[in-house]
């Protein structure tokens, strides 16, 4: 046995029996409390003292190694399991020509497939394994002698270098020990099996046979059976010559083990009351009561061996240029207002325009100065609470107006900076149950605002309570609402003045951003980062004092914020600010007042680029000539280039010059990443790469070409802003430094970004104060950077380029997915005839510890059911086929349904927390689990000889699924039950005839609800015989003959099925072909008339002949039909013998569907009764 173990000839030598009764009574000891454990192996490695010189050799202090206390063991091996646990009209956005081409080229190969192969569901848990199978014990030793056996023999087979023995040993280990005695295994600490080929090894493994006479080892609980291998090891146990020490003048007698496995042995009272001991288990610890094992239940996804992987060296972090010394630069933006609003207080500042596109008033500085003044004594003096003041410096203030009114949301703004306070703009709650309303008001709460400030139109316009006051939102706290327009203002007493200081780290502002979840967080920005921002911005687009700047975007947040209602009075710039009210009635007068306003700078988005291109018809008289800069806000968005190109193709020759186009990209967190700038101002030529999707789905950067499929093409977003330092790091875990063709999010270091989430440290932590490592994990500085939420890579001269943002990443299986490529996708599939204004939302859902893919879209009022799931089909197919991954869930649902964001676009988290809820209420849903839900638990297996106790412990502990549901048994009628000879299903209905002629059996209801037709049993019986008659005289078809029935839902085809019952044919039941759309649904007829081997088809007069129509004949061959037959006006016959199948395995009928991704299956259904 020890040659077999060790590789070396040495016999275990066997201990006296007096020597092993004084260790099972130290055992004993050890176990009751009666010893300690120091003073445990005292005695015992004195009782063995004499017998360990006789193995040469053998290091002593082996003997500590090879016996490992069971609760270390189970630590270990439960912090391994938690290790590895936790390592785990359209909107034009998306518009591309070529990506559109590329999926109708995509779609066009499934037209191709003229016989498609009936497949078969294949199965991903067929494959069995040495996990799934307990190692079977023939071995009449006791458990803890079989264990050590066992681990020796897996040891030295040729398996023991399969990777996968290692964690069921890890697993045998860790269930093994209930005792601190008995845990005596031939492994090492880690629980590896040791490689025992040298002569001082082979010497460890006898000394360890040798303390296996006198310990205990049990296994309560047998390996668990989770994970799958490709082989299942089936080995026997060797036998032993020794067992235990066996006294002698015991009689034999039958006993149980620790594990309650029967042996016939000989053993003292001593060992006995030892084994009796050990069966009752240690409580585990307490944590183990609540460890989620599901993830060890799913089928685990294998990577592909073949799937890219990046090969640049590591990035270095790119740095951009200085920030300027500029003269005479003011030390705050306060101190910029004061200065142009007591020197140049008649220069323009802001103009407002209304929805006609007229002006309704200009902003001087002068008035920006005066106002804001009023309002911050106001604020200050001139709101008390009980005597107190209601506001102090530092306070939060919720900042409510629309979109349309720029002038007072200015006002407000600066007015709360004068006074010390810290704006926080929203947006106008219009109804108690506005998306995402709620979480606002949870945002509005952790701040602490108590009050509001808001014009009194847009008071007058929020919902009142009873009492006239505003209602209070839902989830909102108690806000005091302060209507600031003019007559509610208080002039400054001569003696107050505001203090205008130099810009500090306290929060000047907080930007509210909704995140992937839905959850509102707050965003502070200091007064330091607030002004270095907008001294970034004016460098790197070159403001100057008083340039027109027109802004289509929302002045409350990000880009609108910062370009029009900070950076642009840092410069005293006049801007025109454009209401989304406006662009909705005429989406060109963004251009129109570039044009009346010789405005040189533009900022705007890639949908307003669109917009201006369906209108741009009707407008001849532009020019654009006066633009140096159009910022393109959403240049992030990897879509945008088709915007930006088409843009410049038609107004190029209306003065439009091709570097003026600036994309740039930015986030919430930290402000402005990069920005594209124009050669005068020393930006380098624009790039442009075209990136395979594939690649890309698993973080790498691959060029490709243009003619492929699936491509990315996309656009630079210019250089890093200046005095910022820019790294891009891995998405998940540790941020090491991506290497220079991987993807990574990019972060940014720099003195002008938001500094944190207001009351989130934790996330603040994460986001805010990020330190990049290398790949040897030095950090890259000692400053922290701060993740933009961008997903992107350093290109060629420093250019930013962005293909993703984190908030609409899906990992599918390892891959990873963009939202907007998938919208993008199933935009390009007809998108103005049938998705409403091109509105769809994408997201994930988490199924079975991953993401699944879920679109929304909205389909257009006249959209028919037939067009629904066409459309449907071809979304899954263009989606398979450009990104290769399948679809969980489709649903379409009516026009103006979905929620919608502040300005207009979809509010995705919202949408995505209906769906969950059940509340989407969609009116078509195509659900395709099949397609992407690969790693489906295990199947359900039941262990042998458990026991109650077994059951509880295993169930809670070791997580094994023991439980099953299984149906009730199906009865076998009496005897003399008259219905027992109706074994079938034409059977039973000739019954019923019989019996109950009269009873109604089905009802067909029209469109409006009403009875159209009805057939009883007796009708449905005549009815069937006559087609039956009709199938032998007229088709003279055979027994076993297939026969499509091509009919719509209803009687007709009911009957017909139990007429070829009743004929002995097998029916086959096909879906009629759409008379509007003959081209794609006729084919499907065809298809499936032809694999199932039709001899004969049944129909309606009215499909018959569409069926040899001229418009089919575009689509098939008609003159390969079979023969066709119409039921319309069939004579009144009956058959003369109704066919009964001789056996019950005889085919019955073919039930054939069409996968989403074009694949023909058909399933046999047999007479057997259980089939039914």
């Amino acid at each position: 046995m020890a040659a077999e173990r060790g590789g070396c000839c040495l016999e275990a030598v066997p201990l006296p029996p007096e020597v092993r009764e004084s260790l099972a009574e130290l055992e004993l000891e050890l176990s009751e409390g009666d010893i300690t454990q120091k003073g445990y192996e005292k005695k015992r490695a004195k009782l063995l003292a004499r017998y360990i010189p006789l193995i040469q050799g053998v290091d002593p202090s082996l003997q500590a190694e090879n016996r490992i206390p069971g609760s270390s063991q189970a630590t270990a091996a439960v912090s391994k399991q938690q290790k590895s646990r936790s390592t785990n009209s359209r909107d034009e956005r998306f518009r591309s020509d070529v990506h559109t081409e590329a999926v109708q080229a995509a779609l066009a190969k499934y037209k191709e497939r003229k016989m498609p192969m009936p497949s078969k569901r294949r199965s991903v848990l067929v494959h069995s394994s040495v996990e799934t199978y307990t190692p079977p014990d023939t071995s009449s030793a006791s458990e803890d002698e079989g264990s050590l056996r066992r681990q020796g023999r897996i040891t030295s087979t040729p398996f023991q270098s399969h990777s996968s023995v290692e964690p069921w040993l890890n697993r045998v280990i860790q269930g093994s020990s209930t005792s601190s005695s008995a845990s005596s295994t031939s492994s090492h600490p880690g629980g590896k099996p040791a490689a025992a080929s040298s002569a001082a090894a082979a010497a460890a493994t006898v000394l360890a046979d040798l303390m296996a006479h006198a310990q205990l080892d049990n296994h309560s609980a047998p390996p668990d059976v989770t994970t799958g291998l490709v082989e299942h090891l089936h080995h026997e146990r060797p036998q032993v010559a020794s067992v235990r020490g066996i006294p002698r003048g015991y009689n034999s007698s039958i006993l149980e083990t620790a594990d309650g496995v029967p042996v016939n042995s000989r053993v003292s009272s001593k060992i006995q009351q030892l084994l009796n001991t050990l069966k009752r288990p240690k409580r585990p610890p307490l944590k183990e009561f609540f460890v989620d094992d599901f993830e060890e239940l799913l089928e685990v996804q294998q990577p592909d061996p073949n799937q890219p992987k990046p090969e640049g060296g590591q990035m270095t972090v790119l740095k951009g240029e200085p920030l300027g010394v500029v003269t005479n630069w003011p030390p705050s933006l306060l101190a910029a207002l004061q200065r142009w609003g007591t020197t140049q207080p008649k220069t323009p500042c802001l103009t407002a325009l209304d929805t006609t596109g007229k002006a309704i008033y200009t902003l001087t500085y002068g008035k920006l100065w005066s106002r804001s003044l009023k309002l911050a004594y106001t604020l200050l003096n001139k709101l008390t609470s009980k005597n107190e003041p209601l506001l102090k410096p530092g306070h939060r203030v919720a900042l409510v107006f629309p979109n349309s009114d720029p002038v007072m949301f200015m006002v407000a703004f600066y007015g709360c900076l004068l006074a010390d306070l810290v704006p926080v703009p929203i947006e106008v709650p219009l109804t108690r149950k506005d998306a995402g309303s709620q979480q606002i008001g949870f945002l509005l709460g952790s701040c602490g605002v108590t009050l509001a400030l808001t014009t009194d139109v847009c008071q007058k316009g929020l919902p009142k309570a009873q009492t006239g006051e505003v209602v209070t939102f839902k989830g909102w706290p108690r806000l005091v609402w302060f209507v600031m327009d003019g007559k509610h203002l208080a002039k400054p007493a001569k003696d107050w003045h505001p203090q205008v200081r130099d810009a500090s780290a306290d929060i000047a502002y907080i930007e509210y951003k909704t995140s992937k979840e839905g959850s509102a967080m707050g965003i502070t920005i200091s007064h330091a980062s607030m002004l270095a921002h907008c001294h970034a911005l004016t460098q790197s687009c070159g403001y100057s004092e008083a340039e027109t700047l027109t802004n289509v975007l929302d002045f409350k947040r990000e880009a609108g914020l910062w370009h029009g209602v900070l950076t642009s009075v840092m410069n005293r710039m006049h801007v025109v600010s454009i209401p989304y009210a406006l662009m909705k009635v005429n989406p060109l007068s963004w251009i129109q007042k570039v044009c009346s306003y010789k405005a040189r700078v533009a900022v705007v988005k890639s949908r307003d680029m669109h917009w201006s291109l369906l209108a741009q018809r009707d407008q001849r008289d532009v020019n654009l000539s006066s633009l140096r800069m159009l910022i393109v806000a959403d240049g992030a968005n990897p879509w945008s280039i088709s915007s930006c190109d088409a843009f410049l193709n038609v107004f190029q020759s209306r003065g439009l010059r091709p570097e003026v186009i600036c994309p740039c990209a930015s986030s919430s967190e930290a402000l402005t990443v990069a920005i594209r700038r124009p050669p005068d101002l020393g930006g380098p030529p624009p790039g442009k790469a075209v990136l395979s999707m594939n690649c890309l789905s698993y973080s790498v950067i691959r060029v490709d070409t243009e003619e492929k499929l699936s491509v990315l093409t996309v656009q630079d977003v210019g250089q890093v802003m200046p005095g910022a330092n820019v790294c891009v790091v891995k998405v998940d875990g540790t941020p090491y430094l991506c290497k220079t063709d991987e993807v990574g999010e990019i972060c940014v270091n720099s003195g002008a970004t938001g500094t944190a989430y207001y009351g989130l440290l934790g996330i603040t932590k994460n986001v805010f104060e990020t330190i990049p490592v290398t790949a040897a994990g030095v950090p890259v500085s000692d400053q922290p950077f701060t993740r933009t939420g961008l997903l992107g890579f350093i290109g060629p001269d420093s250019l930013v380029f962005v293909v993703g943002k984190l908030d609409g990443l899906m990992v599918v299986n390892i891959r990873k997915h963009n939202a907007d490529d998938v919208v993008a996708t199933a935009l390009a599939v007809e998108p103005m005839k049938f998705v409403y204004r091109g509105r769809i939302a994408v997201f994930s859902v988490t199924v079975l510890h991953d993401d699944r893919i879920v679109l929304v879209a909205e389909q257009r009022p006249d959209a028919s059911e037939e067009d629904s799931f066409q459309w449907m089909s071809r979304v899954l197919q263009a989606i398979d086929s450009i990104h290769q991954v399948g679809v969980y869930c489709l649903a379409l649902v009516p026009a103006n349904t979905l929620p919608k964001a502040p300005l207009g676009g979809i509010h995705i988290s919202e949408t995505k927390q209906r769906f969950l809820e059940g509340a989407l209420h969609p009116c078509n849903v195509l659900m395709c689990p099949h397609t992407c839900v690969t790693n489906l638990p295990k199947p359900r297996q039941k262990q042998p000889d458990v026991g109650p106790a077994s059951m509880i412990v295993g169930n809670l502990v070791a997580g094994k699924r023991i439980a099953q549901a299984s149906g009730r048994d199906v009865t076998q009628l009496e005897d003399n039950d008259q219905a027992r000879k109706f074994l079938y299903l034409a059977d039973v209905l000739q019954w019923r005839a019989q019996t109950t002629p009269d009873h109604p059996l089905f009802l067909l209801l029209n469109s409006k609800g009403t009875v159209a037709s009805t057939a009883s049993c007796v009708q449905l019986h005549k009815k069937a015989e006559r087609v039956a008659a009709a199938l032998m005289e007229k088709g003279r078809l055979n027994v076993g003959d297939h026969v499509a029935l091509v009919y719509p839902p209803g009687v007709d085809l009911i009957a017909t099925f139990y007429g070829c019952l009743y004929a002995g044919c097998t029916p086959i039941t096909v879906r009629p072909p759409h008379p509007q759309n003959l081209a794609t649904t006729l084919p499907t007829v065809k298809m499936i008339v032809e694999v199932s081997k039709s001899a004969c088809i049944l129909t309606t007069q009215g499909i018959m002949k569409l069926l040899k129509s001229k418009e089919a004949a575009t689509a098939v061959d008609i003159k390969t039909w079979p023969t066709i037959l119409d039921t319309d006006d069939i004579p009144k016959k009956k058959v003369a013998n109704i066919f009964r199948p001789p056996s019950p395995d005889m085919l019955a009928y073919l039930d054939f569907s069409v996968s989403t991704t074009g694949i023909l299956a058909g399933v046999k259904r047999h007479h057997f009764p259980e089939q039914y």
